[in-house]
């Protein structure tokens, strides 16, 4: 019986060479050489040779010092303004239950029209308007402790209706002490102006009207406020007197406006750049 060899050449299996500079060895990696000349294939394992770890990026990490500083700031800024208010309504509420601040009062005593005309020409081209009112007003301090100081008032009269101007006028400035009362006659007001033809058909129905002429009285000014050593700066305020009734004068002799039911509420009026509140 007769044996064959094999046809596929026999591979030859020769061990590395040691690691140079005494370091030390690994486990043998095997090398196959082809006896028939061919290229050498190695398969080498390492288990040393790994990536080196590296800790990830936090973007977020650099910003937090700078969140918790404006945390910070707006905290102290916010407990800050809480506690001036409560120390001002503290002060304002020790003021108030030692002195008992009030508001002063005005009266409108009496209204005299001596002239309240409404021209327009034939072909209705343009109309005139003629006033001229004489009145009386009383200012009244109820306070004990507080002086106020007026500045020159500036009067106007308007109809209540549809604030149809009526004339203007003035105030002199006076000194209010506690438990005063000052009181103005002959307190002009008075216009002669043109008016359009808006104007003119809104103040027209009210002339007719036989109840009288609702007309309203405002007065703007500025007050400064003295208690004891205390001074307060100049704040504005106005003065309106409503619900008047006024009639148009016949002839020569003037006609007495009814005050009986007006009454004059005093408002602050506080400026803040182009607006008045």
């Amino acid at each position: 019986m007769s044996v064959f060899p094999s046809s596929k050449p026999a591979a030859t299996t020769t061990a590395a060479p040691p690691p140079a500079n005494g370091a030390t060895a690994g486990p043998p990696a095997a090398t196959t050489t082809a006896t028939n000349g061919g290229a050498t294939k190695s398969n080498l394992y390492n288990p040393t040779s790994r990536q080196p770890y590296r800790q990830p990026y936090n973007r977020r990490h650099h910003h937090r010092p700078r969140r918790n500083y404006c945390c910070c700031c707006c905290f102290w800024t916010i407990l800050i303004i809480l506690i001036l208010a409560l120390l001002v309504a503290i002060a304002g509420s020790i003021l108030y239950v030692l002195y008992r601040p009030h508001r002063p009062s005005f009266t409108l005593a009496s209204l005299r029209i001596h002239r309240l005309n409404l021209t327009t020409t034939a072909d209705s081209a343009s109309s005139h308007l003629s006033t001229l009112f004489n009145l009386t007003l009383s200012s009244k301090n109820p306070n004990s402790h507080l002086t106020f100081t007026y500045d020159p008032f500036t009067l106007s009269c308007v109809t209540s209706n549809n604030d149809v101007f009526i004339g203007n006028g003035t105030l002199p400035a006076f000194i209010s002490n506690s438990k005063n009362e000052t009181t103005f006659k002959g307190v002009v007001i008075t216009t002669s102006s043109d008016l359009d033809a808006d104007t003119v058909n809104n103040l027209r129905p009210d002339l007719k009207k036989k109840n009288g002429i609702p007309l309203k009285i405002e007065m703007d000014t500025k007050v400064t406020v003295k208690m004891d050593g205390l001074k307060s700066k100049k704040v504005g305020i106005r003065v309106t007197c409503d619900d008047i009734k006024g009639t148009v004068p016949k002839g020569k002799s003037p006609s007495v406006a009814n005050v009986s039911g007006s009454k004059c509420k005093v408002d602050l009026r506080i400026k803040i750049w182009k607006w008045t509140f």
